[in-house]
Formats: C-alpha cells, structure tokens, sequence
C-alpha cells in the first residue's frame, strides 16, 4: 500500500517550507513520490515554490462547496493510486479540518490504496488573536498529529503546551499535548521524524464550518511592495472589509519578484526567483465590493 503523509498548519505556518525538507529528503532516499497541494481557493501559489523539486506534483484547488471539494480530492487520490508511488504527501490549505482527511481514507476504495504514514502540523510560536472557526481548524490539526513543528520561535521562546491543551479541551478532545510531542523547526532533522505517525483522535466541529472562510484573488495589478503593504494594513485592521486571516501572493517591483505572506500579526517577504502577479485576501465574512474597490481605486 501506498504510505501518504499529512503536512497541516494554520495560515502562513511555515507549511510549505517544511514541505521542501521534508519532501527532498524522501527524494534524496530513493522514494517515488507526489506532492498533492489540496487548496479550497481557486488559486494556488505555493504550488510555484516547489518548481525545483525533483518530483511529481498534483493540485486540488476551488470549489462550490465542501461536498464539491471532498469529491474532487478523492477523484485525484484515485487516480495518483495508479501511478506506482512509494509516497503521497498531501498539503493542504491552512482552512483545513483534518475529518476530510480521514473521511476519505478510510472510505473506499482509498482505504485499498493507501494507509497513513505521518501527520505533521505545523505551529507558528507567535499564534493569538484567532476566530472561533480558526481555533477550530487548528484543534483538529494539533489533535491528529503525530509531531508539532513549532516555527518562527526566533529568539528561542518555549512553546506554551498548557494554551494548546486549553486549546484542544475546548474542542473536546481526546488528546493532549507533552514535551516529546514538540520540535523545534531550528533543531529539524528529518530522518528523526520519519517514522512519527499519527494520533487517532477526535475534535468538535462547530457548524458549517466549510462555509466561513473564502478567498479572493486579483491578478495583474500594477503594485510596489509599499503599496501592497498599504493595502493589507487597511484590510487586517478594517472589519468592513470581514475578518481577513490572510494575504498572499507575489509582486514584481523594481524587477524583482517577491513572495508575500502576511498575517495581521505576521509578515514574510522574500525574494524569488520567478513569480506571477497575485494577490490573494483569504478570510471569513468577505466583503467582495468593498474590497473591489479598495484594490481598484
């Protein structure tokens, strides 16, 4: 059976560059495998920053709805079954309940084609100030996982397992947190997490969660990095425009690409080789027309 593997983590975690490690390592050892990028926007970027991976990549991205959205992942697990794989890794957006994920496994005929190698999820060290729905999201990813990779603790701060607990209890789960669950993404070696599994345990779902969070994306648009910044400032800070979780994309200025990731408490811009021109607003309770023209003034 094919082993598959689930990367999860809150909005601009760090999920995609653990990826990279991760999934070169595999590579690096002889393993046939396909990243499969499962994104409910209808846009993915992050699937660009796996160009140089020397490996198979899938997409699963945009629907009307979850039940839309579920088919659609299965259809493509499907069909990724027949190819020979040693090795799915499967990354999902960071608006991601972690029941779609078994729901599908355990269902047939996946649950002929795979059986479930690691969950990681990861966890940025500087995480506050979430929606109910976010908190949900990410009880569920705490929950399942057989590691945390806690990120961006940059002056060595020590993870706060009690809140994540506290986290986890009110979304009754089963699972709680302790020391040997937890790495820091500054002491990362792969191979010690290779064989890290997975937790079988249950969170509450609150209800039409699939129905919170949606995306909006513009291309083309003739920003500078200080515009750009500008903007997000004003959509994080304005409830007018709904709860927006996160920004995304990339913008060409002085001829140089960059990739941006932002959230209200966070901002990761860095320097690409090669991007295309999106901006991406990622959130719950979205007001497109105020939006709209916001950008477009």
């Amino acid at each position: 059976m094919i082993k598959i593997d689930l990367i999860t983590g809150f909005l601009g975690a760090g999920k995609t560059t653990f990826l990279k490690k991760y999934a070169t390592y595999l590579i690096d050892n002889g393993y046939k495998i396909c990243i499969l990028e499962n994104d409910f926007g209808a846009i993915n970027v992050d699937m660009m920053l796996l160009d140089n991976l020397s490996c198979d990549k899938e997409m699963v991205s945009g629907a009307c709805d979850y039940d839309c959205h579920f088919r659609r992942f299965k259809t493509k697990l499907i069909s990724m079954a027949l190819r020979g794989y040693d090795r799915v890794i499967v990354e999902p957006s960071g608006l991601f309940h972690t029941d779609e994920f078994f729901d599908a496994l355990y269902e047939e005929p996946l649950n002929n084609f795979y059986e479930i190698g690691n969950i990681f999820t990861i966890y940025d060290i500087n995480t506050k100030n979430l929606s109910l729905e976010a908190k949900c999201f990410i009880a569920s990813m705490l929950a399942v996982a057989g590691k945390i990779i806690v990120t961006k603790n940059f002056n060595n701060e020590t993870l706060d397992i009690n809140s994540l607990n506290n986290l986890l209890l009110e979304f009754d789960s089963n699972r709680l947190i302790n020391e040997d669950d937890i790495i820091y993404s500054s002491n990362l070696d792969i191979k010690s997490i290779i064989n890290s599994g997975y937790i079988e345990a249950s969170t509450k779902k609150i209800s039409d969660l699939s129905n919170k969070y949606d995306s909006i994306y513009y291309l083309d648009l003739d920003y500078n990095l200080s515009k750009m910044k500008e903007i997000s400032n004003i959509l994080f800070n304005d409830k007018k425009y709904g709860f927006v979780e996160r920004i995304k994309g990339f913008i060409l200025d002085n001829n140089i690409w960059y990739r941006i990731n932002e959230t209200k408490d966070a901002s990761d811009i860095s320097k690409i080789d090669n991007g295309q021109n999106v901006f991406i607003i990622i959130g719950n309770n979205l007001n497109k027309d105020l939006i709209d023209s916001l950008i477009n003034n």
